[in-house]
């Protein structure tokens, strides 16, 4: 489906595989939550990496709803993902830019496309934007993602530098500035994916190393796995997780980020103008 550049993914995954070998589980003990102070979480003085742009894929949906909970009902295990931008030019953090997210529900499918096999224009779950407030930081209530052929466990992130919120919950304006993806260690993708209603998914699963996209997310320098505990003494209480993220507000990455449909006040439209050909191929920020 993709456009991609197999050598510098091969030279890449050795860096994502030297990340994998640790665990980025932490003891339940320490009973983080939403109210957990940033400081506490990341650190008090943020660690200003590069974090590399991924591709961005085809699902893409534009001008989606300003919102930290984007469960809308779908089944799943809970997942609360807390995420620190760091502006690399300052070592500061990156305030009042917008964060937009969106995977696919716990059987494989996407909301808001037209795509055979998937939500439909009219569905938004798992998808929403939020606005970084002083520290850096946005919060989102979603569920732990599930899986489709050809690739692994990911959660998508873009920022949007520059864009306007507007009062009916929108946004406009701006441009993308950093485009990601989240994976998950290995176990924790094992032991989600053993309970219902992920188990039901028949499409076989593909391992983050033999994702075509992992080995883009990771550097020798920056570790592409977020940390995380479960919540409670059982899986199904749902998982909270944390990663910090360097981005360079001035990149302007508006040519890899074509949306397949967007988001407006009479609901999902497919985009007459996507570009299938630039949306599996990252920028080169990969050292």
């Amino acid at each position: 489906m993709f456009f991609i550049v197999p050598f510098l993914h091969r030279r890449t995954l050795q860096q994502f595989k030297n990340w994998e070998q640790s665990t980025h589980k932490k003891s339940s003990s320490l009973n983080y939550n939403s109210s957990t102070p940033v400081s506490t979480l990341f650190g008090a003085t943020p660690n200003c990496i590069l974090t590399p742009d991924n591709a961005n894929g085809p699902y893409f949906v534009f001008g989606e709803r300003i919102r930290s909970n984007v469960t809308e009902g779908q089944p799943g295990i809970p997942l609360h993902l807390e995420l620190r931008f760091i502006d690399i030019n300052t070592c500061r953090p990156a305030s009042n830019i917008l964060v937009d997210i969106w995977s696919c529900n716990a059987t494989g499918v996407y909301s808001g496309v037209s795509a055979a096999g998937e939500g439909g224009l009219k569905s938004t779950f798992l998808r929403g934007v939020q606005q970084t407030n002083a520290d850096g930081v946005v919060n989102f209530d979603t569920i732990f993602p599930g899986h489709y052929s050809g690739r692994a466990t990911h959660e998508h992130i873009i920022t949007h530098t520059g864009a306007t919120l507007n009062a009916n919950g929108t946004y406009s304006g701006g441009h993308v500035s950093h485009l990601s993806q989240l994976f998950f260690d290995t176990p924790l993708v094992n032991a989600v994916e053993a309970t219902a209603p992920y188990n039901t998914n028949r499409i076989p699963r593909t391992s983050n190393d033999a994702d075509l996209f992992t080995g883009y997310s990771a550097t020798a320098a920056y570790d592409p796995f977020p940390e995380y505990i479960v919540l409670g003494d059982q899986l199904s209480h749902g998982i909270f997780a944390w990663a910090e993220i360097g981005i360079n507000l001035s990149n302007n990455w508006d040519q890899y980020a074509s949306w397949a449909a967007y988001l407006a006040a009479d609901g999902g439209h497919d985009n007459p103008n996507f570009n299938m050909g630039v949306v599996g191929t990252p920028p080169n920020t990969h050292g």
